[in-house]
């Protein structure tokens, strides 16, 4: 598929030096604006290809492999799914964000890794202190969490999304299965959540971890207004199904802030994307920023450097995942899902050459980011 006509390291280019110099930017925040920049252009180097039928040649330029570019996601996606595929479990499965106040937006801007480790610790808690309860479920469910920071115009918005089993296993080696439809009450989750993410912060603060108070009764009264607050936690309807999942983690665990398809227009120096406005019926309209203000709402959602944003809890937890997910389908009756992974991307150049539609490609001429020849018709083929 052809290339989008406007992309976000055209914004980058043209409105990335107006970007003003005492804006405080952190190291990794400036490699996105570098990489997204210079991605899948010669300043990446790259290699010729040659058709092995018919000697066509096209030239592939090397991606930057950086988590917060769109052009770049995909392959990442698809190398993820295929291993995730092998821990579904037949069941009925539920998806449940958690949502941060917006009292808490501007300490997450100033103490991102700690609020965001806080956020997922707690939301994980949440689910398995809930389920584990037997007024509950009584049970230990799996979870994967996937946190997001933006909101659909690029506002700061840290929400975490949760796919967790609709069951799990009991204490004495059962699967015990929700009810229908039904996975865990949201308002004891939120009233839970609320608890567990406060009294992180509050280690937080006691360690020296926690900027943005003048002191420790500044805190408190921050913490005494959050607590008179209810939070949000939406549980939506389960999905149908593994294959549902799959298509659902598709969409989210590799998402960027924005992707290029979003991408309308770049005219004077403004950037106008498409969004959906879910206060009124999710229905589709346009926003257009000036260009400097486009890229400062999005590199407040690059990512600390190293920070996880997709993670396992519970059955799905790295440690005796095998064995516990083994157990599982055994108590199920069932056989590992070996579901096929369909990922389909605009990003993805096609394989097929188009003058003669072979799919077999040779690897000529490697060019560094200086354009020099590194080495010449290489046997590999992809």
């Amino acid at each position: 598929m052809e290339r989008p006509c406007l992309e976000l390291a055209d914004v980058v280019r043209a409105c990335g030096p107006a970007l003003p110099m005492q804006t405080r930017r952190t190291s990794e925040q400036r490699r996105a604006l570098r990489d997204v920049e210079r991605c899948r252009t010669v300043a990446l180097g790259g290699h010729v290809e040659r058709c092995a039928g018919c000697d066509h040649t096209r030239v592939a330029y090397n991606s930057c492999r950086n988590r917060h570019c769109p052009k770049c996601c995909a392959s990442q996606q698809a190398a993820w799914l295929s291993r995730e595929a092998a821990n579904l479990l037949p069941v009925e499965y539920h998806h449940v964000v958690f949502t941060l106040p917006a009292e808490v937006n501007p300490i997450g801007l100033q103490n991102p890794t700690t609020v965001y480790d806080a956020l997922m610790s707690a939301a994980a808690q949440t689910i398995r202190e809930v389920a584990a309860n037997p007024k509950h479920l009584g049970a230990e469910v799996g979870l994967l969490l996937v946190l997001h920071t933006w909101g659909q115009t690029l506002s700061y918005h840290p929400h975490v999304h949760g796919i967790a089993t609709g069951g799990g296993l009991t204490p004495d080696r059962q699967w015990r299965s929700c009810r229908p439809g039904f996975f865990l009450p949201v308002r004891v989750l939120s009233r839970v959540f609320r608890g567990n993410f406060l009294d992180q912060l509050r280690e937080a603060f006691t360690a020296g971890k926690l900027a943005g108070f003048e002191n420790a009764g500044a805190f408190e009264a921050w913490v005494s207004q959050l607590q008179a607050k209810d939070w949000v936690v939406y549980s939506k309807p389960p999905f149908g199904g593994p294959q549902q999942v799959l298509k659902y983690l598709a969409r989210y665990t590799h998402r960027v802030a924005i992707g290029n398809s979003r991408l309308v227009s770049l005219e004077e120096g403004r950037v106008t994307f498409g969004y959906k406005d879910y206060a009124d019926s999710a229905r589709t309209k346009t926003m257009t920023l000036e260009g400097v203000e486009f890229l400062r709402r999005w590199v407040q959602h690059v990512l600390p450097r190293g920070f996880v944003k997709i993670r396992h809890y519970g059955l799905l937890a790295n440690r005796h995942r095998a064995e516990k997910l083994s157990v599982c389908r055994r108590l199920l009756l069932a056989l590992a899902c070996g579901l096929p992974v369909c990922v389909s991307e605009p990003e993805v150049r096609p394989d097929r050459c188009p003058q003669c539609g072979i799919e077999s490609w040779l690897i000529g001429e490697r060019f560094s980011q200086f354009g020099e020849v590194r080495c010449r018709d290489s046997e590999d083929s992809s």
